[in-house]
């Protein structure tokens, strides 16, 4: 096997690292346009790296599983993360009347964060 569970939380781990610092980067772009503009951007991109980290725990909490249990818990996971993401931005805009054009700046900062890190293009 060329991948284990420990290889898996490790990169979970190094992606929020590298996500939140992108995350946190982006918010302090924003608040040259102020204060509620950098919230947004830091919501939404927390809102991604909260969910990742929820869906690596789903995933990656059972250890050794057989193929089936470990697939139902990767896409359980990823259910769960959306959820979260959708969630924060539905009362983030909704609610606290975040802008919206920062909050999805965030969101799209942390995704591409993540990408980068497991594609390992981060360095």
């Amino acid at each position: 096997m060329l991948n284990s569970v420990a290889t898996g939380r490790r990169l979970v781990l190094r992606a929020a690292v590298w996500q939140t610092a992108a995350v946190l980067l982006v918010a302090l772009l924003f608040l040259l346009w102020g204060m509620p503009q950098a919230v947004a951007a830091a919501t939404g991109g927390l809102a991604i790296v909260v969910g990742a980290l929820l869906a690596a725990w789903m995933a990656f909490g059972g250890g050794v599983l057989g193929a089936v249990s470990a697939v139902l818990r990767l896409v359980a996971g990823m259910v769960v993360k959306w959820v979260v993401v959708i969630g924060v931005l539905v009362v983030g805009a909704g609610l606290y009347k975040l802008p919206p054009l920062p909050l999805l700046a965030g969101v799209i900062t942390g995704l591409v964060a993540q990408v980068l890190v497991a594609t390992g293009k981060q360095r």
